[in-house]
Parts: structure tokens; C-alpha cells; sequence
């Protein structure tokens, strides 16, 4: 493979630098001289030759094998000035000029979730960690700086238990971790199951290495292997929610209480909210403390932990909560008539179909959460077209290192 000395130009949407080509060289910085191998758009970094003062010692001894972080050779300052950029750059490709706050970024940690993957090791033995950048292959990992320490202190054990995952050789099982106010609560997908799944022998040895490994529960695809006494919680805006298996939480709680106050906030005044795509209950509670709540999500499981949490949430000024597919079945503009106030977080692929409604309600404000700042653009630019405003957005860092950043924006009339 042939070497070439290039000089990085920029900061690329991915996380790589990027070079007249363009060609995009990993680990690499704004304004560095570096040799590089290959041919294409994407190259291998062989070495820096003249680095950036910007460059920093990556905290992690597992960054640049495992392929969860892709800048932590970049200083903080820079780092957080580079997302909150992508957001700026994201919006005005749909021409959209608003202000863009100071990002907030969740701590080193933080992180209460994390995947998994298992692969078969030697003598019967799991290997466990996070895949490599670009490969099937795993990156062994001892520790990790983003995750909460009960995570990464669980590990051993958590090796031990993906042993009897990998009786069938086609299972390649992924360990969603979720770590809940009872301790870890894990859901297990990618196991074999064509062959008949795994055998009551496999089954009890699973058990039995979730209970040493003191989980409070373990589900294979949401089936349950294992429960402590106490199912497994979180607390939201103070209400305990039982979480269903494999339910979706915020990344980092910290980044959880950034946006949920920021939703109270530009809630406040509401006299009738609708919530969609609301999860478990994220930002209902919050707002129903506000004005009574219309709560719709496409998990039924999501729903029924919502209102089973409803039973021990005083104070609140009524929750109505529906399983309903918003992409298939957006709530429409006549069934907003009473609602002023909408607040919407759907997954990374937006809301194309629901923000079309929104665009023909009446609703005087709107409030989108995001993880995917593109699909953001593209759906504020149908409620602008339809008079809204973008008042502001927040960026949130709780994808601490990686390319990915989340946001909420504040429409009105």
C-alpha cells in the first residue's frame, strides 16, 4: 500500500481529519502534517509528523483499537466547539439560522448504558468488549473511561456470564447493559435460536452466573432468565418507573436532568401538552407538573411501565398515555385542538410524518429532542415553512468522544 504526507484541513462528521481530496485520515487533528497509508477517500495514520498544540494523551489504554471513541486525542475546548459546530452546520443546510447555546457535555463515567458483544474464546471461555472501528472483530476491554465504574467493576463477571450464550457457534450475542437503581439490568439479543435456543443446562448456568454476578435481572430478547426480588427502576422527575427489558433510556443521567430541565423550562406556561415518542416517560412527568399530559409511543411495553408509574406519582395534573406507531399513525392536526404545547423525541430517523401534522395544527409551541442533528434540520425546516420559529437549541454531549450529539430545539409561532 502506498504512503503519502498530508495536511489536515479539518474536522469531518465522523470524527476523522479530513485532507484536500477529500481523504479522511483517522485520529488525526485540524492543522497536522501526518504520513498515511492506502488509496481512496480513507486512509491508515502511520505517523504524525508535526502535531497540534490541540493534541492531547487519549485517557483510555483501549482508544484506537476499540471503536467506541474516535477523538479523545483532541483537547476539550476544541472537542465541544467542533459538536456544537456540527450542529450549526446542520441547520443552516436547510437554511435555518437560530441561536445555537453553549453545548453541555456529559463527564467522563456518566454513561448508565452500554452494548456488549461476546465472541467465543479459547477453552470455552467469552470474550467480551466493544467492536473494533470498521470490523467484525472485538476490542477486549478491562476498563472504559465513558461507562459508570458498576459497569466496567462488572466486567469479569459479565464474561463469565456470556459463556453459556455461545453454546450454539452461529450466536453472537450482544449484552445491552442498562444499569438500574437495583443494580444491572441486561437484555441479551443475537442468540442462536432457529436450533431450538439454548438448553436448560445452558439456561441454568446462565442463571446461576446472573446471580453471582448480583443482577437485578437478565432477559434474553425480553424473555426473562433471570430476577432479583426488586425488578429493575429509574427514578424520573422523582417517580420510580419499572423498566420493561430492554427499554430506552438517556445515555447519562446527567445529560437526562440537562434536558429535562431545559423541556420544563421552555414548557412552563403550557395549558395542555401532548408528549410523543415518550419513552418511558422521560419528560412526561416533568410536564405534567406542568399541564395535563397526552403521553403516545409506538412500545406498548414503554406505555404500560408509564401508567403502572402513575399510581405512585402525586402532584401530578393528569397523564393520558397511548401505545400508538407515530410513524404510521402520527397523532393528526384536528386531535391537537386543545393541545398548545408538543414536545416530540423520536429515534434517529426524525419525524417526518408527525412533524407534518404539527406544521398543520394550531399549536403555538413546539419542543423537538434529538440524537440525529440532520433529521432535526429536516423536520424543522417543515414547521418553519409552516410559520414556526426556531428560537434556540441546545447541544448535549452525553456521546462523550464520539461523532454523535444530541439537541433540543424551541419552536413557536
Amino acid at each position: 500500500m502506498p504512503t503519502a504526507e498530508l495536511q489536515i484541513l479539518s474536522m469531518g462528521g465522523e470524527g476523522d481529519g479530513v485532507a484536500q481530496g477529500p481523504v479522511y485520515v483517522p485520529f488525526t487533528l485540524p492543522g497536522e502534517r501526518v504520513l498515511a497509508k492506502g488509496a481512496g477517500e480513507h486512509r491508515r495514520l502511520v505517523e504524525v509528523i508535526q502535531a497540534s498544540p490541540e493534541r492531547v494523551a487519549p485517557p483510555c489504554p483501549h482508544f484506537g483499537v476499540c471503536g467506541g471513541c474516535v477523538v479523545q486525542h483532541w483537547a476539550s475546548e476544541p472537542y465541544l466547539a467542533w459538536k456544537r459546530d456540527r450542529v450549526v452546520q446542520t441547520l443552516a443546510r436547510q437554511h435555518i439560522e437560530t441561536d445555537v447555546l453553549p453545548i453541555i457535555g456529559a463527564p467522563p463515567f456518566s454513561r448508565r448504558r452500554v452494548a456488549l458483544h461476546a465472541r467465543r474464546g479459547e477453552r470455552g471461555r467469552a470474550r467480551l468488549g466493544f467492536k473494533v472501528r470498521s470490523a467484525w472483530d472485538l476490542a477486549p476491554i478491562d476498563t472504559c473511561i465513558i461507562a459508570d465504574p458498576k459497569i466496567t467493576a462488572a466486567l469479569p463477571a459479565l464474561e463469565r456470564l456470556a459463556a453459556p450464550l455461545l453454546e450454539h457457534p452461529k450466536s453472537a450475542p450482544t449484552l445491552h447493559v442498562t444499569l438500574a437503581d437495583e443494580g444491572l439490568d441486561i437484555d441479551v439479543t443475537g442468540v442462536e435460536r432457529k436450533s431450538g435456543g439454548l438448553s436448560a443446562d445452558a439456561r441454568m448456568r446462565l442463571a446461576e452466573h446472573a446471580a453471582e454476578a448480583g443482577l437485578a435481572r437478565l432477559t434474553l430478547d425480553g424473555e426473562i432468565a433471570y430476577m432479583d426480588q426488586d425488578a429493575p427502576s429509574v427514578r424520573l422527575d422523582g417517580v420510580r418507573v419499572v423498566l420493561p427489558p430492554g427499554a430506552f433510556l438517556q445515555a447519562a443521567p446527567v445529560a437526562e436532568q440537562v434536558m429535562t430541565r431545559f423541556v420544563g423550562q421552555a414548557a412552563a406556561g403550557a395549558e395542555r401538552i401532548a408528549d410523543l415518542f415518550c419513552g418511558v416517560g422521560t419528560f412526561t412527568f416533568g410536564l405534567a407538573r406542568i399541564a395535563p399530559v397526552y403521553a403516545a409511543d409506538g412500545a406498548a411495553p414503554a406505555i404500560a411501565a408509564l401508567n403502572a408509574a402513575l399510581a405512585g406519582a402525586p402532584g401530578l395534573k393528569g397523564v393520558t398515555a397511548e401505545a400508538r406507531d407515530l410513524a404510521r399513525r402520527p397523532l393528526l392536526a384536528e386531535e391537537m385542538k386543545k393541545i398548545d404545547t408538543v414536545v416530540f423525541d423520536p429515534p434517529r430517523a426524525g419525524a417526518a410524518e408527525q412533524s407534518a401534522e404539527i406544521a398543520r395544527s394550531g399549536v403555538a409551541r413546539a419542543i423537538g429532542v434529538s440524537c440525529n442533528p440532520a433529521t432535526f434540520a429536516r423536520d424543522a425546516r417543515v414547521l418553519i415553512e409552516a410559520g414556526f420559529r426556531l428560537e434556540q437549541v441546545l447541544p448535549v454531549d452525553q456521546f462523550l468522544w464520539s461523532a454523535h450529539v444530541e439537541l433540543v430545539g424551541v419552536f413557536s409561532r
